[in-house]
């Protein structure tokens, strides 16, 4: 698939809908691609260095496959128009080994401006847990610690240490159950709000099975939703506090205008300071769009991938074919 190159202002957006590349086109819902600020596939290592993932987005943020570098790279695409995705995974040999993948600056990224004062966000992609999940907590010498927390992916605060997010879409401990989440945090250093899918986890991502899984973040008005293979999850917030502090005061609501400090996929701290919240699966088209996208468009973008049918799905699939070629015959038969 091919880039859209970065551009700056009104008039620059515009030229990249004109002009979109047809590659990037057919795999991207109509009228996305504006809003689509960071994308990686997999498919565009840097050249010379696999170790790097560049930007299909309009940011050009490139992201580095930490610690496992090409090595992260496998030929098991999500979906039919994929030929590979990134591994990541808990290692246990040396400290901070574990495979992930993000960006980090501490005074923000740049190239991520557009997630600074922004009203919204949406974080999508493909992930296919492959291993266990909790993981051993890495950082107490106690056996039986693990983490309260699987990681995903996010978009991280301004002033985040590697952990502090603006946007996630994780697995977190809430009431002591796990559970798939939204977690938003409209201002750095303030309350974050989460919104938590009433499904098992287990149940939403089934093992070595890749599912599309979404969440918007609707700063302004305070909402937040999660998507399971572009339908809509039942859930609710953990709090009915105004944590975003969004109720009164100025309009528009808007994030800090800080610029994120980058983003992380697979666990916490993709500067490699720390493990934290390891995650043993893979990703695949990962989408960073700043702005809350509609159900309509969530729905959109997972027809357009057209996912590969598991079996169980493939089978009932020919079953029933079958059953209506079984039925035009016996209407030929009649007449």
């Amino acid at each position: 698939m091919n880039r859209i190159p970065t551009l700056l202002g009104a008039a620059a957006c515009a030229a990249a809908l004109t002009f979109t590349p047809a590659g990037f086109a057919a795999d991207l819902a109509p009228g996305l691609a504006s809003s689509l600020s960071a994308y990686y596939d997999f498919e565009h290592p840097s050249a010379g260095n696999a170790a790097l993932e560049l930007d299909q987005g309009l940011s050009g943020t490139t992201l580095t496959l930490v610690n496992g570098g090409a090595a992260m790279r496998t030929a098991d695409g999500a979906w039919s128009g994929s030929q590979t995705s990134i591994q990541t995974q808990q290692l246990n040999d040396a400290a901070n080994d574990d495979w992930k993948a993000g960006v980090y600056t501490g005074p923000g990224v740049p190239t991520l401006s557009s997630f600074a004062s922004t009203a919204g966000a949406t974080i999508m992609g493909w992930v296919k847990p492959t291993g266990t999940n909790p993981n051993l907590n890495t950082n107490t010498a106690n056996p039986s610690d693990f983490y309260n927390a699987v990681g995903l992916m996010g978009v991280l605060s301004g002033n985040s240490n590697g952990h502090d997010v603006r946007a996630l879409l994780e697995i977190i401990d809430v009431s002591g159950t796990l559970r798939l989440v939204a977690l938003g945090r409209r201002v750095d250093g303030a309350s974050s709000l989460t919104f938590a899918a009433s499904t098992p986890w287990p149940e939403l991502l089934p093992m070595n099975q890749w599912t599309h899984i979404a969440a918007t973040f609707d700063f302004d008005n305070g909402k937040m939703a999660l998507y399971r293979n572009g339908i809509a999850l039942a859930g609710s917030y953990t709090s009915a506090a105004d944590s975003w502090n969004v109720i009164g005061g100025a309009e528009p609501d808007l994030t800090s205008a800080t610029n994120p400090s980058g983003i992380k996929i697979g666990g916490s701290y993709p500067q490699d300071t720390q493990e934290f919240n390891a995650f043993n699966g893979r990703f695949d088209e990962l989408m960073f769009f700043n702005r809350s996208l509609s159900a309509e468009d969530i729905a959109a973008q997972f027809q357009i991938f057209a996912p590969i049918p598991e079996p169980e799905t493939y089978a009932l699939m020919l079953g029933g074919l079958a059953a209506i070629a079984a039925q035009l015959r016996r209407r030929r038969i009649r007449s």
